[in-house]
């Protein structure tokens, strides 16, 4: 069951893509943080007060540094899709998983276990093969920055769901982690908007912004609620269905043209991340591998 709630959080983060995608095209990549994180506050402040669920938080400074990497991940994430084709930016931002084992093979170098870590590396080369892949028939000279930069968002995915995997330990509850995620995300956006014009844009524009926000907060809520519960392993395979619904997206609304070298990369860096969390699930079972 928790595996189903995985697919469905994945579907509903393709779905808020579309939405970023179009949106993009009106809005600046800060104001679309800014406006998801509003609509996500009020979304699960409601929520929050159904539930019977405290504001007060044990762990405030967690919270702090979890919304703090997260909502860099995440604007780079809205940067990518707005420059990417939807599945491009996706399968980017789904290395998060290979960025973690990436993590602990570093670890491992560090306090001289590396010889411990040869599977863990393969699978890290694996992905990054794929990203090679992935990347060269999609991108173009002008896009290559993009690439990069959703590269960037998975490594921030990935040290935020650490965080994530140490707030559920300590018995946060999921939907107060979402909640101070949102607050992040406003916070952060208020202020470097100021730095930035604000985009004039169409009621039809604006209509986008609800939806994304919304879409955004099950999307989390599903996923958290899924690690929360489920099988690290299963639940992290059925995250990548993402990339699927990502796909088809791009597919059929956008007329994104992926060749089929590309499509061999976003393959490798799936079974990369597979493998990866199958791997490191060993030592370290509850760690998840994504955030939006």
């Amino acid at each position: 069951m928790q595996a189903l709630w995985m697919v469905l959080g994945s579907f509903l983060f393709a779905t808020m893509a579309v939405g970023i995608k179009f949106a993009s095209a009106s809005f600046g990549t800060l104001e679309l943080v800014l406006y998801r994180g509003i609509v996500s506050v009020v979304f699960m402040g409601v929520v929050l007060h159904t539930r019977g669920v405290p504001l007060r938080t044990p762990v405030p400074m967690m919270h702090v540094w979890r919304s703090t990497v997260g909502v860099l991940s995440l604007s780079a994430w809205f940067y990518a899709i707005a420059h990417l084709p939807v599945a491009t930016a996706m399968t980017l931002n789904y290395m998060s998983g290979v960025w973690v084992a990436a993590f602990i093979v570093g670890g491992a170098l560090l306090y001289g276990q590396a010889q411990r870590q040869g599977p863990l590396l393969g699978t890290v080369l694996l992905g990054f093969v794929g990203v090679v892949l992935t990347l060269r028939p999609t991108i173009d000279q002008n896009q290559l920055f993009a690439g990069v930069i959703g590269l960037l968002s998975g490594m921030g995915a990935a040290l935020a769901y650490m965080q994530v995997t140490a707030l559920g330990k300590v018995g946060e509850p999921e939907v107060r982690t979402v909640f101070y995620f949102s607050v992040g995300t406003v916070v952060v956006g208020a202020l470097f908007t100021d730095f930035t014009p604000w985009s004039q844009v169409s009621f039809t524009a604006a209509a986008w912004v609800i939806p994304i926000g919304v879409l955004a907060s099950l999307g989390q809520w599903c996923m958290t609620r899924a690690y929360s519960h489920g099988s690290t392993l299963v639940v992290a395979s059925m995250q990548y269905s993402g990339i699927v619904f990502a796909a088809i997206y791009s597919l059929t609304l956008f007329g994104d043209k992926i060749e089929p070298i590309g499509w061999m990369g976003i393959a490798v860096i799936v079974t990369s991340g597979v493998l990866a969390t199958a791997l490191r699930a060993r030592a370290m079972p509850n760690t998840p591998a994504e955030d939006h």
